[in-house]
């Protein structure tokens, strides 16, 4: 037990202090886009071409880049000649509508996540309890949910916990693109989830259905089948993408504009 003890001692301090702190996150990380349409050259549509979910449209000769069908696989920042779209390290992507997904959007500085209302924030801001549903996904998005548990991240230490049963939660934290054999379930476990709830959907499949949109045997994502009041966009998400949405839904991070 001593040496138990004295080891536990010499690792120090596991959990991550964000959001306190800057998240470390990997060299190869790719977050929110940023897009130069004064690099944009003539009617080039290259960046589109690439695109293997048609994330990219264009607003004139602008882009624009759809994060909820985005696979953040970079393929179009490579096939921009003029460098035009530029994946940086921004790790806050999580959105409240579905239109506040595109970018650069209307205003692309608006705040990144706006919080619940004041009397949901009561109810939920300092106890989420969150049933998670596999709707088809790969286990890509909800590994990384699962990483959300572990003492690196410790989700427990701001009140939100997953549950097993959907009469003990709150809400629903949704991955998959809602396969056709998901849809009934999916509706059974939001019916059986006690009012007022909530929906979080996680990842491009989802969003949108991701690379599986338009399959006849998906549904384009589970805001087709229940409401959502959470966007969280990746292929998967980063860990601390999933937690910052998480936490400014509820308010424990100010949505502040962009940097």
């Amino acid at each position: 037990m001593l040496k138990l003890l004295t080891t536990r001692l010499r690792q120090g301090h596991r959990t991550t202090r964000y959001p306190a702190e800057p998240p470390a996150l990997p060299p190869r990380f790719r977050g929110r886009p940023v897009i130069d349409p004064t690099r944009c050259e003539g009617g080039c549509r290259s960046c589109a071409e690439a695109c293997p979910t048609d994330a990219i449209s264009f607003d004139g000769t602008a882009p624009r880049v759809d994060l909820g069908r985005c696979l953040f696989c970079t393929d179009c920042e490579r096939a921009c000649p003029g460098g035009a779209v530029v994946f940086a390290r921004d790790h806050r992507l999580a959105a409240r509508t579905r239109a506040d997904l595109v970018v650069p959007g209307s205003d692309p500085l608006a705040p990144s996540c706006a919080a619940l209302d004041e009397k949901l924030r009561a109810l939920f801001g300092r106890s989420l309890k969150l049933r998670q549903v596999s709707a088809g996904g790969c286990n890509g998005c909800e590994a990384d949910v699962n990483v959300l548990g572990t003492i690196a991240f410790d989700l427990g230490r701001f009140g939100i916990q997953m549950v097993a049963s959907p009469r003990h939660a709150d809400g629903l934290l949704v991955t998959g693109p809602v396969s056709d054999h998901m849809k009934l379930a999916l509706e059974k476990t939001w019916a059986a989830v006690p009012a007022p709830k909530l929906v979080i959907a996680v990842g491009a499949c989802a969003i949108s259905g991701g690379p599986y949109a338009g399959h006849a045997e998906t549904h384009d994502g589970c805001d087709t089948t229940v409401p959502v009041d959470l966007y969280i966009p990746g292929c998967p998400p980063h860990p601390f993408t999933i937690l910052d949405g998480l936490l400014r839904l509820l308010g424990r991070i100010e949505s502040g504009a962009r940097r």
